[in-house]
Formats: structure tokens, C-alpha cells, sequence
């Protein structure tokens, strides 16, 4: 058996008429509804946002003709029932296949008693309206029916608005695929769209353009930026012999590469394919509102049902009251105040994170959320700033830190290196005066060169001071302090004497610090899941004191530790902001994004962070479990007045006021309706009260 990707409901897949291919995965669906949100939301999207306004527009007039027209019976009637016709058998069509699907599946859900209730309504005051003599009293439910059938497709549209970006995760890492490719064959190059490389194909790949497929470099040294797979902010250098990886970009020098995967194999199209699969792969949370109704919809039949046989076979009141019995019970019992008791509390939720930088997308998302127990972080960009700055400079030689910060960003002048761009940014951060450079290389893998002064200036790594000869002995201790912390040591030479060095490392955002605390003073545990290398990750979750480091992960692999972290019955939330974490933070119950990282990251993510304040991950759970038990209170509420006069319609106070007290039901309904729908938003207003900082 098949699950639908959209509602859950399990389909038989040898018999299912409905199922569509994405990417090499087939999907089933219980009908054409699911099948056109999943494979076009926006389609579903326009169509919910036209019923509702439809609906919308019939339903003020049905209210103010019931309630304020100087039109009376029974002209009055039949205009309501022109009006609320198209409401309950045209917008509100989706119910009746819902129900269908439903009662095929053997699930009950809120379809079925919106469908129920709503169709009582109508039926009934049809009846009254083309027979008014059949029944003792006149009152119609047409207002009831159309109002029910308006709020809960309201609050529908509200969440459909949210699953529609679901699918722009996908597009937007698709987009990052070149389309064209330079191919050699025959010593002659010629531009091909990339569907027709071939594994084995040459192809050439210049400074700044992307390379096409993974492939293994044949030719050529550069730096390429890597930061979407591995979050890495240094350009990772390229020599002959090592891997390329598709999507990827050339930085510096001319790549000629072969290609080793391609279409459907490269690491690009299994990050797509993994993100598909943890979207849709995961059980879709039932909805706590179809939970009750699942329950409440048989214990409201049965009441109904007894009401009806009860009145007709010992209170011998006749056909027509009994039936009035069994009506008024069912259209009681429907609560309107569904329809906005999740949307309400999520849309003053949602308001209030946004107030302070936490955007919520849905309500699943929010439920998750709620109900975290751990917290995953990715480390470049999330933790950290995402680029590398100065961190240490250690003079030798009779230098002092002025001086070698002068000559190396006089080195630096040339460089588009993030290394070059974060000595110049020191500089210039310390006022010191840069002067002029000639001559400048730069050897991939080693550092950089230029003359200062009349005088040659070298900036590199221990490979290239070996090469050219330069003694650094003197720089050792210090040297190897650097590097066991994780920085990045480049050592500068003049004149072919070492004249100090610098260290340079990804810092660590001012906001990590106190948002790590106070996750974990909620009881949550934090854990660091990073591509970097383990030693750099280790000295940044010393600094924040995070027990658990998982480090030199490769984007396939981020996905299968929040799997595995599942597996053992966490409920996890994966903070990250690059590409190589979007198949992370779709497989996580919560994929939280940073507001600055891709827009990928944030399109996969079911909470953005607006800001790089990483507090908000602590204030986004808090805020959550808060809007999460606002939920739970409204449904409460929005059943509990109309739960409480289903005695009342089944005739509890007939024996006390006689049967003319179902003429004042279509009143009691009305009163059910406005106080269960008020108390439902009130106490949704009490959300505005939250304070960020706020341990839930």
C-alpha cells in the first residue's frame, strides 16, 4: 500500500488510476485534488482563494437578509436558498469528495462532518421552504450551512497558502544546474547543453563559470567554490586528479575536467532527489481537528440517530418532529468555529514571530516545532559569520603587527581570495595605509606574490615557503598553535626573509553564544553537524560548549545522521543556511533557515530566521509550544458550546418547555456559532501577551 504524499490516506497502488512520475519516484494519490496540489499548489492555491471569495460574497448577504432584511417569509426563504445554494453544492462541492473519500478509506475527518452538518442544514430548510406545513416550525439553517462551509475553506486557504512553497525548495536547486557545457572531442570545443554530456566527455571550464557535471580535473590548477556542498567559505584549490563537483564555480584558472557523473547521478540531482523524498517521504501529521472529528463524527450520528428513534417510537411525537430531532442535533453539533480555531491562534503566532524575526510557514511546521527535543546545527553561516576574518597576527623579525598587516594586504591588492579579502578588510578596519603593489600572482594551493617597495612579498602556506627556500623555524611554535585551533596560518615573507604571520578563521556570530544557553535551559539538547573539518569544528563547539560534534559530513550524509537522530525517537530541528543543508532541513521535523543563508536553505526551511540572530531558534520553540496549546484551547472551545446543547436539541428540555423549543434552535445555533467563534479569536489574542525569552 502506497501513502498519498498530500493527505496521508493509504492507496492501493495495484488498483490506483491516480499517480504521477517526479524524477524517478512514483507517487500515488486517493484523488484528483491531492494529485493537483502536489504536482501544482499554485493551481489548488488560485482555486481555494476563488471559493473562498465566492463564498464570502454569498454569505454577507445570506446573513443580513436572516438577520436585518424587512423581507418575511417565505419570499425570504427563497432568496436565501438562491443564495446559499451555490455556497453549498458549488464552492462547497470539495466537502462531498472528501467525504467520499473518507468513508472509501475508512477514515473519518473534518470533510465528513462539515458535509454532514452543512448538509443537514440545508436539506432541512429546503424542505421548509417549498413545504412549510410539513413541520411545526419555520426556522431555516441556511445561514448556518453557508457560514460553515466559508470559514472552514477560510482557514483552508490560510494553510494551502504555506504548503505551496513546498515545491520552490525543489525548482530553485534545479535552476542551479548549468545548462551549458563547453565540450572538447576532436581537439575542437563546441557549447552543448548539458543534457548531452556523456560520461568521459572533455570539457572546459573557465574562471567564473560553473562546472556542468561532476568530473575529475585532467588539466589545470584554481580554486572553486565549494560553499554549496561542503559550507565551506574558503575556495577549495583544484590540482590535477581531484574531484569536481557539479554546480560548483571556477574561480581562478582554466579547469579542463572529464566527466565522471552525470543527469540523474550527480551529487546536485541526489540533493534534489533527497530533498523530494524528505518532504514527501516522512507521515504527514494528522490534523488534531480530524483526529476529534474521527471520533465525533460517529458519537454525533449515533445522538442524532437516537434522538430521532427515541421522539418517533416512545414520546409518539410523529414523523416530523423526530425528524426535526435528528436535523437539529447534526447541525448543532457542527462547530463553525473550526474553521478559524487553528487559523486564528497561527495567524496571531505568526504575527508575533515575525514581530520578533521568526517567519512560521504553517501550521505543521509549527506543531512540529512545538514538540523539538533536539536542536542541529550546521556550523559555516550558521553558527559562524560565513567568512573568514583576521583573527591573529604574530610579527617576527623585529616587525610589528602594523607592518605585516601593511605588506600583506599590499599582497593582498590583486586577490579576489576570501583570505586576501579579509586581510584587507583588517586593514582598513585599523585605518593603516596600503602601498602600491606590482607584479602580483597567485600559485593555487600555495598563497600569493607581488613586489612592495622594490622588494618581493610573499604570503602563503608551509608548501610554499618550502619551495622557495625560506626559513620559518623561528614561527614554528606559534605556527602550530594556530593550526591546532582550527585558523588558517599564512606566513609572510620580504625579501625572502619570514617577517610574521597571520591567522585568519571563520568567527563565531555575537548571537550563537547566548541562543545555544537558552535552547538548552528548554531542556533541549544541541548538536553541531557540520562538512568542515573536525578540528575547526571541535574549537568552535568548545567556545559554545556543545557536547556533541559531528563533523566532515557531506551533504548525503547530513541527512542520514537527522534520520538516524529520529530513528531514536527524537523529534529534531535542523538550523542551517547553505544548499548542502537543504536535504538535512527537509528530512528534520523542523528545518529552521537563516534569513541570510540561500534561498534554498530558506524555501526548504519551515521557519526562517528574518535576521542572523540565531536567538531566534530558542524564541521560534518557545513561541510554538505557546501558539501550539492556543490550538488545542480553541478546538476545545469550538467544540464544547455546540457539544453542550446536543442534549438541548435532542430534546433534554422538551419534557420542560414542550416541543415549541425547537423553534428557537436555528437561534441556539446562531448564539453556538458567534460565542464559540469569539472565544475561539479571543483567546488567540492572548498570544500578542508572549515575551522572546520566555523558557516554555
Amino acid at each position: 500500500m502506497a501513502k498519498d504524499p498530500v493527505c496521508g490516506m493509504y492507496v492501493d497502488e495495484r488498483t490506483a488510476d491516480l499517480k504521477a512520475d517526479v524524477r524517478g519516484v512514483t507517487y500515488y494519490f486517493c484523488s484528483e485534488t491531492c494529485m493537483t496540489e502536489f504536482l501544482a499548489p499554485e493551481k489548488e492555491i488560485r482555486k481555494l482563494e476563488i471559493s473562498v471569495a465566492a463564498a464570502a460574497a454569498l454569505s454577507v448577504p445570506i446573513l443580513l437578509l436572516t438577520y436585518f432584511s424587512p423581507v418575511k417569509a417565505p419570499l425570504r426563504d427563497y432568496l436565501l436558498l438562491v443564495l446559499a445554494a451555490p455556497v453549498q453544492f458549488g464552492v462547497g462541492w470539495r466537502f462531498y469528495r472528501g467525504t467520499y473519500d473518507s468513508v472509501k478509506n475508512r477514515m473519518g475527518n473534518m470533510d465528513v462532518l462539515v458535509a454532514l452538518g452543512t448538509s443537514a442544514a440545508f436539506c432541512y430548510s429546503a424542505v421548509v421552504t417549498f413545504a412549510p406545513g410539513l413541520f411545526p416550525f419555520s426556522g431555516v439553517y441556511f445561514d448556518t450551512s453557508a457560514v460553515i462551509v466559508t470559514l472552514i475553506l477560510a482557514g483552508r486557504y490560510l494553510e494551502h497558502v504555506t504548503k505551496g512553497r513546498a515545491s520552490a525548495a525543489v525548482r530553485k536547486l534545479v535552476d542551479l544546474q548549468p545548462t551549458k557545457a563547453h565540450r572538447l572531442r576532436g581537439g575542437v570545443e563546441s557549447v552543448v547543453p548539458v543534457e548531452e554530456i556523456e560520461v568521459g566527455d572533455v570539457i572546459l571550464v573557465r574562471p567564473g563559470e560553473k562546472i556542468p557535471v561532476d568530473s575529475v580535473v585532467l588539466e589545470g590548477t584554481s580554486g572553486v567554490d565549494e560553499s554549496m556542498i561542503t559550507g565551506e567559505s574558503i575556495p577549495a584549490e583544484k590540482n590535477p586528479g581531484d574531484v569536481a563537483i557539479g554546480g560548483t564555480i571556477n574561480r581562478s584558472g582554466l579547469l579542463k575536467v572529464e566527466a565522471t557523473r552525470v543527469g540523474q547521478d550527480t551529487m546536485l540531482s541526489q540533493i534534489v532527489r533527497l530533498v523530494e523524498e524528505a518532504q514527501v517521504g516522512r507521515a504527514p501529521i494528522q490534523r488534531l481537528a480530524d483526529r476529534i472529528a474521527s471520533y465525533f463524527v460517529p458519537l454525533v450520528v449515533l445522538a442524532a440517530a437516537t434522538a430521532g428513534l427515541s421522539w418517533f417510537f416512545f414520546g409518539h411525537i410523529g414523523v416530523d418532529l423526530a425528524t426535526l430531532a435528528f436535523v437539529s442535533v447534526v447541525v448543532i453539533a457542527c462547530p463553525c468555529a473550526l474553521g478559524v480555531a487553528t487559523p486564528a491562534a497561527l495567524l496571531v503566532g505568526t504575527s508575533k514571530g515575525a514581530q520578533n524575526g521568526v517567519l512560521i510557514k504553517g501550521g505543521e511546521h509549527l506543531e512540529r516545532a512545538g514538540k523539538v527535543d533536539t536542536v542541529v546545527f550546521d556550523k559555516t553561516g550558521t553558527l559562524t559569520v560565513g567568512r573568514p576574518s583576521v583573527v591573529a597576527v604574530m610579527p617576527a623579525g623585529g616587525r610589528s603587527e602594523e607592518d605585516v598587516l601593511r605588506l600583506a594586504a599590499a599582497v593582498e591588492k590583486g586577490s579576489e581570495h576570501p583570505l586576501g579579502a579579509a586581510i584587507a578588510a583588517e586593514a582598513e578596519r585599523l585605518s593603516i595605509v596600503v602601498p602600491a603593489s606590482t607584479g602580483f600572482q597567485a600559485m593555487p594551493g600555495e598563497g600569493v606574490a607581488a613586489t612592495v617597495g622594490g622588494k618581493l612579498v610573499v604570503l602563503g602556506n608551509r608548501k610554499m615557503m618550502a619551495r622557495l627556500g625560506i626559513d620559518i623555524s623561528a614561527l614554528e611554535p606559534r605556527l602550530a598553535t594556530v593550526e591546532e585551533t582550527g585558523q588558517t596560518a599564512m606566513v609572510l615573507a620580504e625579501g625572502g626573509v619570514a617577517a610574521g604571520m597571520i591567522g585568519a578563521a571563520d568567527t563565531i556570530k555575537p548571537s550563537a553564544e547566548a541562543a545555544v544557553s537558552a535552547i538548552k535551559r528548554m531542556g533541549v539538547e544541541v548538536i553541531m553537524l557540520t562538512g568542515d573539518n573536525s578540528k575547526t569544528a571541535a574549537a568552535v563547539a568548545k567556545k559554545l560548549s556543545i557536547g556533541r560534534l559531528v563533523a566532515e559530513v557531506p551533504p548525503q550524509r547530513k541527512e542520514e545522521v537527522i534520520a538516524s537522530l529520529q530513528e531514536e525517537g527524537r523529534v529534531v530541528a535542523m538550523v542551517g543556511d547553505g544548499i548542502n543543508d537543504a536535504p538535512a532541513l527537509a528530512r528534520a521535523d523542523v528545518g529552521i533557515a537563516i534569513g541570510s543563508g540561500t534561498d534554498i536553505a530558506k524555501e526548504t526551511g519551515g521557519i526562517v530566521l528574518i535576521s542572523d540572530d540565531l536567538r531566534g531558534v530558542a524564541t521560534a520553540i518557545a513561541l510554538s509550544r505557546k501558539t501550539l496549546a492556543k490550538i488545542r484551547q480553541n478546538l476545545f472551545w469550538a467544540f464544547a458550546y455546540n457539544a453542550a446543547l446536543i442534549p438541548v436539541a435532542a430534546g433534554a428540555l422538551v419534557p420542560v418547555f414542550g416541543v415549541q423549543m425547537y423553534g428557537y434552535l436555528p437561534f441556539l445555533a446562531a448564539g453556538a456559532m458567534a460565542i464559540s467563534s469569539a472565544t475561539v479569536i479571543g483567546n488567540s489574542l492572548l498570544l500578542f501577551r508572549f515575551v522572546p525569552g520566555q523558557v516554555a
